[in-house]
């Protein structure tokens, strides 16, 4: 993800901790990407999924405390988007589509969960459903990595998440989007041109832990840990 937005120029990077304290391999790692960027931590709150809701919403506050500062002197606006750690990034994501956000911007994603695309259905340049597997009838039909908000948008409302959605049947998205004042008839559909060779800009390709061998219980002497041979490793 780092190697992807070092590319993307007049980008503010946002990044939370979900926990105590923040990482100095982080700290190193956002330092050599020459970015602006807002590194702290924040351990989810008593009530909050772990799913990064709670830290979404600190970084809402924060963007609201400090976007003149994070505009600077030389932009008047902006777009948010939130990224995640278990996506990988075409830099025309942000090039061409959310560069280019008014109010809205919705586009498909790859390798969602059973499926290996998810995207808004268009007619015409409007939205008017969702190819997605779980609860297309939502409002919103549509996953974290998949859109993106004007920040005009964001600073003229105090909408965060909450530790739970039922408009959304679980899902955030739809109560956020919702709760910012947005409509369907407000989305602005990217890559959805032609018929056919469309092109995909985000993947859920995930991360998981590795199958390394650990130590199993009962057994009389602890298996010592994975040799790292001096290299950093956070497991």
């Amino acid at each position: 993800m780092a190697n992807t937005l070092a590319h993307v120029k007049d980008l503010h990077w946002i990044v939370i901790e979900d926990g105590p304290q923040i990482v100095p391999a982080i700290v190193k790692l956002l330092k050599r990407t020459n970015l602006p960027y807002t590194y702290m931590a924040h351990k989810t709150a008593v009530g909050y999924p772990k799913r990064g809701w709670y830290q979404r919403t600190m970084a809402l506050r924060f963007i609201r405390s400090n976007w003149e500062e994070m505009l600077g002197s030389e932009h008047t606006e902006g777009v948010l988007y939130f990224g995640d750690d278990d996506n990988s990034y075409d830099i025309r994501l942000f090039t061409d589509y959310i560069r280019n956000v008014k109010k809205l911007g919705m586009w498909a994603v790859g390798l969602m969960y059973d499926v290996l695309v998810e995207a808004p259905k268009v007619t015409n340049g409007t939205v008017t459903g969702y190819n997605v597997i779980w609860h297309p009838t939502r409002k919103f039909a549509v996953d974290m990595a998949g859109y993106a908000v004007n920040l005009k948008v964001i600073l003229n409302s105090i909408a965060v998440f909450g530790t739970s959605c039922q408009r959304g049947k679980g899902s955030p998205e739809t109560c956020f989007l919702d709760d910012l004042g947005l409509e369907r008839e407000d989305i602005e559909p990217f890559g959805c041109e032609g018929e056919k060779d469309r092109e995909i800009f985000v993947w859920h390709t995930k991360t998981s832990t590795p199958n390394i061998v650990q130590s199993k219980k009962n057994q009389t002497k602890p298996v010592p840990p994975p040799d790292t041979f001096g290299y950093f490793v956070e497991v």
